[in-house]
């Protein structure tokens, strides 16, 4: 069995593991695939939570005001954003590491 996504060396037929770096840019695309769908799946939960009664009888439960609604969407959405740069951050660190062949490089060398 013989794979074509260029993990294996010329000649060498398909192994059970592939090399480091196809690993890991292999999680770095599933993680940019991931992020929008939690998202969008994060930002569906407020329309599950019932509509507050304006009316409520003592004894019976009362749902989700908008003001809360509203700050959950708001916390999610900031969430998102910090994700994203967060990932971004890594995903420059690799990309250099990688192009590179070693350690990312601090502050100005100037070459």
């Amino acid at each position: 069995m013989i794979r074509g996504d260029g993990a294996e060396s010329e000649g060498e037929t398909g192994a059970p593991f592939v090399e480091r770096r196809t690993y890991r840019r292999r999680r770095l695309m599933d993680v940019a695939r991931l992020l929008p769908v939690l998202g969008a799946l994060l930002l569906l939960v407020p329309l599950m939570w019932p509509d507050p009664d304006p009316y409520p009888a003592p004894d019976s439960m009362s749902g989700m005001p908008l003001s809360r609604a509203m700050i959950y969407i708001l916390v999610v959405w900031a969430g998102l954003i910090l994700a994203s740069f967060g990932f971004a951050l890594a995903v420059r660190r690799w990309a250099e590491h990688w192009t590179e062949g070693g350690e990312p490089r601090r502050g100005g060398d100037a070459d």
